[in-house]
């Protein structure tokens, strides 16, 4: 009978893979990109410029909620047309002034009828003595606002910096028969006309191209046209207050669609339509107005010879517009909307294992870190002007046709 026990005994050794999502170390975001509010860096550097706040028919004799860079204000016109955006807390005793009545020369509280011109001063106080003389030494806290494009414009920083108010060569141009039109539904988020996630999230789909490709014409089936499913070769540039993305598609034809877009300072869309009705100059431009951290939406101005040529350029998805699609449907074919927020509120950044594919966005991040110091520094960021008489500001954005290099 063998003795067992003299037998040596044997490890084997047990491979263990520790790539597990157990090990994931605590998911964070680049918050200096992401915050606008107040005293934030991002938020400082987006209130040295003008945003659009609304179409102007939102400033109407009704006050109306409106929300920007993480703050409450209130919007109206008073009766001689003057569009006012004021703190919604009456500069008295804190009522909201959208209970209040908007007059010929401001908005009266509802509580005790102060009355407020649309640069905040306090025009009467009903209750006080015939002789007021204090009324002067109060003034609503309030934000200049402008016209121009059929949108109400809004500039929300210091005011010793304020720039003037932009205007742009594509939308100053038109050919006969054209007429600016403008849309406030969020043309380009692929959702609904308030998307919940962070602007920068659909700032930087701006500077992909590659997406395109999968998510708008193979992924979820062609949601666009067919040259846009065509592989691309793609080259990124910055510019002094921009970055451009230069995408080539060589067509079946032999030519080549030479399509250009950029994303500019501070937050726009300077992108030529998808479906490509015609070629030339980019007839269309967006901004992304960051409501809050976790929200945005898009106001649209476009050069078009019929109305309701805007909305024509939303994708459709499994033939259907967003709002239309079942919850099945939106899952089977998602579409930028869907890509972007289910990246979560605000994306996680420390999760991201970015590409070659990923030039462009790397560029922007960089532009927007620049002017973020330029401001810590100081200096004013690139792309605004404190001359009137500047020119309007151009872009090379098109979608172009051209013989196909050999």
């Amino acid at each position: 009978m063998s003795d067992s026990s003299s037998t040596p005994s044997r490890t084997i050794p047990i491979h263990v893979d520790t790539g597990t999502a157990y090990n994931k170390p605590p998911a964070t975001s680049n918050l200096d990109m992401t915050q606008v509010g107040r005293d934030t860096p991002m938020g400082e550097l987006l209130r040295r410029y003008w945003h659009p706040i609304g179409v102007s028919s939102d400033a109407n004799s009704t006050p109306r909620k409106v929300r920007v860079l993480g703050e409450d204000l209130i919007l109206f016109r008073d009766k001689k047309g003057r569009p006012g955006l004021v703190y919604p807390h009456c500069a008295h005793r804190g009522t909201s002034l959208f209970y209040g009545k908007v007059e010929e020369n401001g908005i009266r509280c509802c509580y005790h009828g102060w009355l407020f011109d649309a640069e905040g001063h306090c025009l009467e106080r009903p209750c006080e003595p015939k002789n007021d003389e204090h009324r002067h030494k109060i003034r609503q806290p309030w934000y200049p606002v402008q016209e121009l494009y059929g949108l109400i414009w809004a500039y929300m920083g210091p005011p010793e910096k304020k720039p003037v108010l932009p205007r742009y060569e594509c939308l100053e141009t038109l050919e006969d028969g054209e007429f600016l039109e403008v849309n406030d539904n969020s043309i380009g988020g692929g959702g609904p006309q308030i998307i919940p996630c962070n602007w920068l999230q659909h700032y930087e789909n701006l500077v992909d191209p590659f997406h395109v490709v999968i998510l708008h014409s193979s992924f979820s089936g062609t949601q666009f046209v067919e040259q846009m499913a065509l592989m691309p070769k793609v080259t990124w540039d910055t510019q002094e207050h921009s970055v451009r993305t230069v995408s080539l598609r060589d067509l079946p034809d032999g030519q080549t669609l030479r399509r250009i877009s950029e994303a500019g300072l501070p937050t726009l869309r300077v992108i030529p339509s998808p479906r490509i009705g015609r070629y030339g100059m980019v007839e269309s431009l967006g901004w992304v107005l960051p409501i809050d951290d976790h929200s945005f939406r898009i106001y649209v101005v476009g050069r078009v010879k019929e109305e309701g040529e805007l909305v024509k350029m939303r994708s459709r998805l499994n033939g259907k517009l967003w709002e239309e699609l079942t919850e099945e449907e939106h899952q089977q074919f998602p579409g930028d909307y869907e890509a972007m927020v289910s990246q979560g509120a605000i994306a996680y950044h420390s999760e991201e294992h970015l590409a070659t594919s990923d030039i462009g966005i790397v560029k922007l991040r960089r532009l927007l870190q620049q002017q973020i110091q330029r401001i810590k520094d100081g200096l004013d960021p690139a792309g605004v002007s404190f001359d009137v008489n500047s020119a309007p500001v151009k872009f090379s954005a098109g979608n172009f046709l051209m013989p196909r290099e050999p």
